[in-house]
């Protein structure tokens, strides 16, 4: 299958550890079209950072546009590693796919929060159009649980599929849609946010919502053949986590030359609210995603499914090699299994 909209970002050719050199490079598929404002852009701060270098491998970033695109590119082969929603990839596995895994996490609790467009208030929404990725995409069914919490009538809001976080902010910005979800980072790097109303925070909306949003996925055949290059990136990544975890400016500092569109005070604010976003025990904890499973299964996205058992979609082996080898340290990301 030919996957288009590749962006490619070419990295230096390095050598493995024990003196092999790899003969192409460790493809790895995300779907931010550039670094992004949220603890994900670690794949970002890692590859310009060298530690996937250091970790004794060569990674090459392919950028795509949302889950269905990164999903295509890991089961053609065109990639080796793609972050994707964990809730496509556990339908994937309920209809049937039983070679992919989820491995790792760089970033499984997205900050989103809800805004209006100017004026717009919860009991506002009620009849109002919400902009949203595309239909059954994460930030649609997140987002409806959190509303039907806040006791918004979801039933009456007119779904508008706009694309990307980017898109969906600029026409929010222009009125054109009532509210929509983004990201923290993304509200506050939207000019004339002053005057969009945050109408349900983070912080709220994790509660309503505290699932595992997005896994690192890779096919058991890579799993097989590439195995040390697998655990490779879970190192490299849980490693440039705990560096951001460890100093609440460094962050910032590693953003500002890969976003310069954004300002040293917005990346410092973010910088801050990140502080214990980060996934430094390697992000796939049994008890997390456990909850996610569950909650997954009282959608009516998974009605009449089968049923999976978090062995089905999730190995634990290579981040718990990686942690056995670099040991787990204290924090939000707390080790269950």
């Amino acid at each position: 299958m030919q996957i288009k909209n590749f962006l490619f970002a070419t990295v230096s050719f390095v050598v493995f550890a024990a003196g092999a050199s790899v003969a192409e490079p460790f493809r790895l598929v995300i779907t931010d079209l550039e670094p992004p404002l949220v603890p994900n852009s670690v794949v970002d701060i890692a590859q310009a950072g060298g530690y996937f270098e250091r970790a004794g491998v060569d990674v090459e970033i392919l950028r795509v546009q949302q889950t269905p695109m990164a999903i295509a590119a890991l089961q053609s082969g065109e990639g080796d590693m793609a972050n994707v929603a964990t809730e496509s990839l556990v339908q994937l596995v309920a209809q049937g796919a039983k070679d992919l895994r989820a491995v790792t996490s760089p970033n499984k609790a997205l900050p989103y929060l809800i805004a209006g467009k100017e004026g717009m208030t919860l009991d506002g929404l009620k009849g109002q159009s919400f902009g949203i990725g595309r239909v059954g995409s994460l930030d649609q069914t997140l987002s409806t649980k959190v509303l039907a919490d806040k006791g918004v009538d979801v039933a009456g809001l007119e779904m508008v599929a706009l694309g990307q976080p980017n898109i969906r902010a600029q026409a929010l910005a222009a009125g054109q849609v009532g509210a929509t979800t983004m990201s923290i980072g993304s509200y506050l790097a939207l000019p004339g946010h002053e005057k969009l109303p945050v109408l349900v925070g983070v912080e709220d909306y994790y509660k309503a919502a505290p699932v595992v949003s997005k896994v690192n996925a890779v096919k058991t055949a890579t799993l097989e053949k590439r195995g040390p290059e697998v655990e490779a990136v879970i190192e490299a990544l849980t490693l440039a986590a705990r560096d951001m975890a460890k100093d609440k400016d460094a962050w910032a500092k590693a953003m500002a030359p890969l976003r310069p569109d954004v300002d040293a005070a917005t990346l410092d604010t973010l910088g801050a609210a990140f502080q214990t976003s980060w996934s430094v025990n390697g992000g796939i904890q049994k008890d997390e995603l456990a909850y996610t499973q569950d909650w997954l299964y009282q959608s009516d996205e998974f009605k009449g499914l089968a049923k999976v058992e978090l062995t089905d979609w999730v190995d634990f082996g290579p981040a718990d090699k990686v942690l056995a080898k670099i040991g787990a340290v204290e924090g939000a990301d707390k080790v269950s299994r």
